[in-house]
């Protein structure tokens, strides 16, 4: 235990009234309360904190009583495990009875609550998560994580193999805190227990899977990450479309998203490492459980073209109307990223760069045209219902697209008249 390390002043949170009146409720009377966590981590490392945690001696039935004698709102969303949601100016918190697991199937636990900060802390799967914070700011560290996250290690508690046994989805964890906050190689003995309890990921739900890698690939840089998750067979093992396809990716777009200026994308991200396969994309959506839109996106993705780098604003300008413009996006971000990995050694890359940096600042501010002319408008001119009318709209269309979009509703409806007249 450190009795140096402090999150004061480091954490403007710690100040707010209302966490300060809820640690004093819990604090009274011979019990105990601390912040714990991420949020104490985050705040030692100068991180954003979104949601800050606290754990507590008093068990669920108290909390509730202590929350409501101080004003606020408590919620039991989760009190057979311990936890109560308080509400406290405005501000969900979630404040967690001291607990030890007595039984787990991999999966889920039962726990048993109690008073001992120790096995609380042990209880959790690394060090730098088990740390906790008093209200004044001092870090309390039970199991080495203050070591740890100085040296940006990420370390199972006790014995990573017994860890992963207890919840499998600690090894997907292991690699996206790894992502996160990790340096250098990954622990090995942590690696090792992986890579040989990979089997247990089957165990997992496809949602859990997939908000558990979406996590990872918002990482600032999660390439050396899902290096080591393929060198360890747990990236195939959740991601077999991957397998063939390769991760090498994944450096050159990282890098570009830097350079640019671009948000971390986890969906253009994960595109980079799966083969550009709809049929394939489809059933890895459906697989993981993916939403909607996800799967939407990825099927764009999939079925766009990737455009020529030197493609003219005018006929880029047509392939954006005739495809998807996201999933054209998507591609030229894509090839821009790896044109521009080559471009240090190869001029030609760094031309094809200029291209696409070109072409993705046309689509940015490009918006869809309305092509002017209707059915009605075919009806009005004579033109009888059935295939006839599509026929025309579809060969007018390609007129007025082939004209760059210049064409005006006046000349259209023209040209369909004097169709007219060349079939009587």
């Amino acid at each position: 235990m450190s009795g140096s390390a402090t999150i004061a002043g480091k954490a403007d949170w710690l100040d707010d009234a209302p966490l300060q009146a809820l640690l004093a409720a819990l604090n009274a009377d011979g019990e105990q309360a601390r912040i714990a966590g991420g949020a104490v981590r985050n705040a030692l490392l100068g991180q954003p904190v979104s949601d800050v945690d606290i754990a507590t001696t008093t068990n669920p039935d108290e909390t509730m009583r202590r929350a409501k004698a101080a004003g606020f709102k408590a919620i039991p969303t989760g009190a057979e495990h311990g936890t109560i949601t308080v509400v406290a100016g405005g501000r969900p918190f979630e404040v967690t009875t001291l607990r030890a697991d007595i039984e787990t199937d991999g999966r889920r636990a039962k726990v048993h609550f109690g008073r001992d900060w120790k096995a609380d802390a042990e209880r959790r799967d690394f060090t730098i998560n088990a740390l906790y914070a008093e209200a004044d700011g001092r870090v309390v560290d039970l199991v080495g994580g203050l070591a740890d996250l100085e040296s940006r290690t990420l370390r199972f508690i006790g014995e990573a193999e017994a860890r992963i046994r207890e919840d499998y989805l600690r090894i997907l964890r292991f690699f996206r805190f790894f992502a996160w906050y990790g340096a250098g190689r990954p622990d090995a003995e942590g690696l090792k227990a992986c890579a040989r309890l990979k089997d247990g990921l089957d165990r997992l739900s496809a949602e859990r899977v997939w908000s558990e890698l979406k996590k990872l690939l918002s990482a600032p840089d999660p390439s050396r990450a899902l290096l080591w998750m393929r060198q360890a067979g747990v990236l195939t093992r959740i991601l077999p479309e991957s397998e063939k396809w390769g991760i090498d990716a994944i450096h050159a777009l990282v890098a570009t998203e830097a350079g640019l200026g671009w948000t971390a994308d986890p969906l253009l991200r994960l595109e980079g490492i799966v083969p550009p396969d709809a049929v394939r994309m489809a059933a890895m959506a459906e697989r993981l459980r993916m939403s909607r839109a996800e799967a939407e996106r990825l099927a764009q993705w999939a079925l766009s073209d990737t455009p020529a780098p030197t493609l003219t604003e005018g006929a880029f300008a047509k392939m954006l109307y005739r495809g998807d413009p996201g999933g054209i996006a998507d591609r030229s971000k894509l090839a821009l990223a790896a044109a521009r990995g080559k471009a240090a050694q190869d001029d030609k890359a760094m031309m094809e760069a200029g291209g696409y940096s070109r072409l993705l600042g046309f689509a940015a501010k490009w918006q869809r045209p309305e092509f002017p002319v209707n059915g009605k408008d075919l009806a009005e001119l004579g033109v009888g219902k059935g295939p006839k009318v599509g026929e025309m709209l579809r060969g007018l269309e390609n007129a007025w697209i082939d004209s760059g979009f210049a064409l005006e509703r006046g000349a259209l409806l023209e040209r369909a008249a004097d169709s007219l007249k060349t079939v009587d």
